[in-house]
């Protein structure tokens, strides 16, 4: 009877109190809980950078909810989107990430430890990059057209770096490769400042670097500019030709960076997300940031970024393909 009357006295007493209103689908943000950003690349790279510039506006547009940024690099990008893909899809742990992520590493490698449809959900393209193709100042040729003359009239005694195998710049050189037909030889390095310094000894002839170290050899006089990987020339080099203005087709290539979230994400909490992302992306802000790293703004919000996820899919898969680069 007196553990019976606790009970009692204790559901009365609860009967009285008001109950914790449940959390909407679309709630975001939760209150209380951080926004997670996770970054599969170290600490102090250009996409880290950026990314920090990010939470730092996400946090003061949602009036203080904290935005945190955590390191997660290693394995090609698959130890980041790992822990997204498996992270609950309330919004609050996003990938900030770059192309190889979805678009390349799914034809690279025969065993991924994500879906790239399925586990992620697209939210906003940042920004898009730009490559530039670079030679040694001494190298024998001084634009494409000289490049692809030398590189006939003396077979494979071209080289050219990548920052690694089946990185963005190892698939443009197969790229520029299979458009002219001439015969290189690639030389992967660890990381993209092995692969400058290479090319700066002059180790290797040729390297396809991102637009804002490219510049800066270029402006330094460590390297020359052969051709702009890019639709229409790059604005923090108008004098340089894109590599399609010197005869060569197909190279307008554009990568970018920008921010996925787990897959099914509620439909409501995916379009909060992607409607904040997209509007911080086109401020003043991340457009002062991206440019001085030469690269151009985007902000392109959920299903613009899906259709170009799926569209350069299907690009570097056919490269993938068709030279025969596999990682497993």
């Amino acid at each position: 009877m007196r553990s019976f009357s606790r009970r009692g006295l204790l559901a009365l007493s609860l009967a009285g109190l008001p109950f914790a209103p449940a959390l909407a689908q679309d709630a975001f943000p939760i209150p209380g809980k951080p926004i997670r950003m996770i970054v599969p690349f170290s600490a102090g790279s250009g996409s880290d950078v950026t990314v920090r510039v990010l939470a730092k506006l996400m946090t003061e547009e949602l009036g203080g909810h904290p935005v945190v940024v955590e390191n997660r690099p290693g394995a090609g990008t698959f130890i980041g989107a790992q822990e997204v893909a498996r992270a609950p899809a309330d919004g609050h742990t996003l990938l900030y990430t770059i192309v190889v992520t979805h678009t390349q590493n799914p034809h690279l490698y025969a065993k991924l430890p994500y879906d790239p449809v399925k586990d992620f959900t697209p939210l906003v393209q940042v920004m898009k990059s730009a490559t530039v193709l670079i030679a040694p100042p001494n190298a024998p040729f001084n634009n494409v057209k000289e490049l692809v003359a030398y590189a006939k009239a003396h077979p494979g005694k071209l080289s050219y770096a990548s920052y690694a195998q089946g990185s963005t710049s190892h698939l443009n050189g197969e790229l520029l490769k299979m458009r002219t037909g001439i015969d290189m030889v690639h030389i992967p390095y660890k990381g993209t400042a092995d692969a400058s310094r290479a090319l700066m000894a002059g180790d290797v002839q040729l390297y396809f670097d991102g637009t804002a170290s490219a510049v800066e050899a270029i402006k330094a006089g460590r390297a020359k500019g052969l051709g702009a990987a890019t639709p229409t020339r790059i604005a923090v080099l108008p004098e340089l030709p894109t590599i399609a203005e010197q005869g060569v087709p197909g190279l307008d290539i554009v990568g970018w960076q920008g921010v996925f979230g787990p897959g099914n994400m509620p439909p409501a909490v995916a379009k909060k997300v992607s409607d904040l992302l997209s509007k911080i992306s086109r401020g003043p802000d991340i457009l002062k940031l991206v440019q001085l790293q030469g690269n151009e703004p985007s902000g392109a919000p959920a299903a613009e970024f899906a259709a170009i996820v799926r569209a350069d899919s299907e690009r570097w898969g056919e490269v993938i393909r068709a030279a025969k680069i596999k990682l497993d």
